[in-house]
């Protein structure tokens, strides 16, 4: 099967690409979607302009583009238009974004602004229970980063970096404060500096907290390196 996948940099949407890899689908390219506003219902706003980097590494067709709207439908349209471009050159048999699938409103309107194109629409680890999902992602050695927080009790992990030992906190926090384990819904937004199928890695050396609000903020990164066992690339 000849894919594309919805790219945030985030811990989903990277195990969707691992899901695919073994899998063994043919994975076109990468769509990745660049928000001006923080308010879009679709896409990731934190450090998704960050995908470039990682596109690279994985050596993966990237398409980056941006939405300065905020509308479900208009959205999705954008997602639409470079499926429909892609299709001359790229052509794919479904578009799979990750997470379990409680994403709905992305999930609905990717689905309807593609079915005139005939292209399934689906969640890489739909039906999966989510925390088990995470588990998996991190003991498979990923370095998660959490870039975008939008809910009581998850300003403390804003910036901080996610590992199997305090997954239990976070599990925790979940539970008292009410949001879901996987951020599915819009909770918080991840980016992944390293894991099993990147030749390199990220390395954050500096980056500021934008804070909105006693419940929302994002990350914002000021300079990083690509780092491998010759080079390491500063990007500020």
């Amino acid at each position: 099967m000849k894919v594309a996948i919805m790219y945030s940099g985030g811990k989903d949407s990277t195990f969707a690409i691992d899901h695919a890899l073994e899998k063994g689908w043919d994975i076109e390219y990468l769509i990745s979607i660049k928000p001006t506003r923080t308010d879009c219902y679709l896409f990731h706003f934190a450090t998704v302009e960050h995908t470039k980097d990682l596109a690279k590494i994985l050596q993966i067709p990237h398409i980056l583009e941006s939405c300065s709207v905020a509308d479900p439908k208009k959205e999705a349209q954008i997602v639409k238009e470079i499926v429909e471009k892609q299709q001359k050159t790229s052509p794919v048999n479904a578009v799979v974004l990750g997470g379990t699938g409680l994403q709905e409103t992305q999930l609905k309107s990717i689905q309807n602004a593609l079915r005139p194109l005939g292209i399934e629409v689906f969640a890489s680890h739909a039906g999966e229970e989510h925390d088990l999902v995470i588990e998996q992602i991190l003991n498979k050695g990923y370095e998660i980063m959490i870039t975008q927080v939008a809910s009581d009790g998850l300003m403390p992990w804003l910036g901080k970096t996610l590992t199997k030992e305090n997954f239990k906190e976070l599990k925790k926090d979940s539970v008292n404060y009410k949001f879901h384990i996987g951020f599915e819904g819009g909770y918080a937004d991840t980016l992944i500096l390293d894991g099993p199928i990147f030749r390199n890695k990220l390395k954050v050396d500096s980056f500021e907290k934008v804070v909105e609000d006693k419940y929302c903020g994002h990350v914002k990164i000021n300079k990083l390196e690509i780092l491998d066992k010759e080079v390491n690339i500063t990007k500020e």
